[in-house]
């Protein structure tokens, strides 16, 4: 045990001066004044960590005097001392004022001046969480949607898995619910102004087509008269929050040219057909990793819904409004944060997409709630002392790898190289703090159907630009795999 000669010095904590004004809800700007003599401070402390190796003429290393060490290495030392100062102060305004930043500071570094009198003082805005009181999150009443996985809904699903595997034929006559039509795309503004087009685009016939900015309502009726060779068009309002501020709400005209009509016939099960949906060995096993995969469906709509229920009970108080450009920045993370959540789930190409382009109509409002959530369940997170762990992780990307086909390894290399390891974090915070609220809420169970998809969603902007690039990878049927 150490006496008080020989213990460790505390290192002395920086001291400033600091004032906050309130700009907006999470809108801060900050002013900090650095004195003297925490100036003086660092001037000495970094002359003496200099002196032993100054080289100067005349003077072996360590004996030249401290006052022309400090003359000769000037502006090495205030370029030294003014980062030392800055970052010091930056970690001490954190400390004091307990701001909980969701963003770097607005801060020209370049501007800050050390002053040879009077103290080092600088500004600078940062946006952060808004303050609001906790609301109560115990004992909550959930109905929670619930099913037993049938046979026939594993019929229907194995239908579909096949369906998409199915050999395309040629058909007569117009398209049908069902059908693969090929068709070229032009969507024009009242003055005849093309604002994009698409050709050859494959689109299955359905109810409702779903464009990243864009939704056309009775797709199939709109297109059940017409002829390989025949055009059709039809009024369509571009989304408010299509990527081209000018054009959000406006009507156009969307032009279907009709090129082509085809029909799937189902394949027959072979043993290659077997290996290339995910190396099974027979029917059974195609049906109990569909059967598996339906329950992690359900476990996805179950989370959905009860989620909802919990942040509208959460945030019904939440009054706050939250800036219109942290929405903007933060609306590409929210469809990122969606799309690893249904990976991870085991939907579809086509689920992920119709939900993506649905999300993508109202993202700004579905951000908006989603930050407020986050804001509440990171709270909540910190004073239940709700953490991630390497575990954590390692079980997230074996999730999401066990439904992609790809290893473990490669999965967390994309998400590294896509800067996505922040969004998985706060996936893992939310949903154990999430697991938190409902392990003490009330449920009430409720009859649940899976949604038939009436959508057929297509990679293509209304308005000629995406309001985002959203990586949706090609997701096999896979065993779930032990090895990493």
């Amino acid at each position: 045990m150490s006496d008080d000669s020989t213990a460790l010095a505390e290192p002395q904590l920086l001291k400033i001066d600091v004032t906050v004004e309130e700009t907006s809800t999470c809108q801060r700007k900050v002013k900090v004044s650095v004195p003297r003599e925490e100036i003086d401070r660092y001037y000495e402390e970094a002359v003496g960590d200099l002196m032993p190796t100054a080289l100067l003429p005349g003077f072996r290393p360590g004996r030249a005097p401290r006052k022309l060490v400090g003359s000769k290495f000037k502006t090495e030392l205030n370029d030294q001392i003014r980062s030392k100062l800055l970052n010091d102060a930056l970690a001490r305004v954190n400390e004091q004022e307990n701001l909980a930043p969701i963003s770097e500071p607005d801060l020209d570094v370049t501007a800050v001046i050390l002053p040879d009198d009077g103290p080092m003082t600088f500004e600078f805005s940062i946006e952060v969480r808004p303050e609001f009181e906790m609301p109560e999150w115990k004992e909550l009443s959930i109905k929670r949607p619930n099913r037993e996985i049938s046979d026939a809904d594993v019929e229907e699903a194995v239908g579909n898995l096949l369906r998409e595997r199915g050999r395309l034929v040629p058909a007569k006559g117009s398209p049908k619910p069902g059908d693969l039509m090929v068709a070229n795309l032009k969507c024009t503004d009242d003055d005849g102004k093309v604002l994009s087009h698409a050709e050859e685009m494959e689109i299955v016939v359905r109810p409702k087509l779903s464009l990243a900015d864009a939704e056309l309502d009775g797709f199939d009726k709109l297109v059940s008269q017409l002829k390989p060779g025949e055009k059709v068009t039809s009024k369509i309002s571009i989304s408010d929050e299509a990527a081209v501020e000018d054009l959000r709400g406006k009507t156009v005209t969307l032009e279907i040219e009709l090129l082509d009509v085809k029909r799937f016939e189902m394949p027959e099960v072979t043993p290659s057909l077997l290996t290339e949906l995910g190396d099974f060995e027979s029917a059974d096993d195609l049906n109990e990793a569909v059967r598996k995969q339906l329950h992690n469906q359900l476990e996805w709509h179950q989370r959905k819904q009860v989620r909802q229920q919990v942040s509208a009970s959460l945030t019904a108080s939440a009054s706050w409004e939250l800036p219109p450009e942290l929405l903007r920045r933060q609306s590409q993370r929210e469809l990122e944060r969606s799309i690893l959540e249904l990976r991870r789930s085991g939907f579809d190409d086509d689920s992920i997409r119709r939900y993506v382009n649905e999300l993508r109509q109202s993202v700004m409002a579905s951000t908006a709630r989603s930050l407020k959530e986050h804001f509440i369940l990171e709270k909540i997170a910190e004073s239940e002392n709700v953490s991630d762990t390497a575990a954590d992780y390692e079980a997230e990307i074996k999730a999401i790898a066990s439904q992609s086909g790809e290893s473990p390894r490669r999965v967390r290399a994309s998400l590294e190289r896509r800067g996505l390891m922040d969004v998985l974090r706060n996936q893992i915070i939310e949903r154990k703090t999430i697991d938190l609220v409902t392990s003490q809420a009330k449920f009430q169970d409720m009859p649940f159907e899976f949604p038939k998809p009436d959508a057929e969603a297509i990679d293509h902007a209304v308005c000629g630009i995406a309001a985002g690039e959203d990586e949706i990878p090609t997701t096999p049927l896979a065993h779930e795999d032990s090895s990493s």
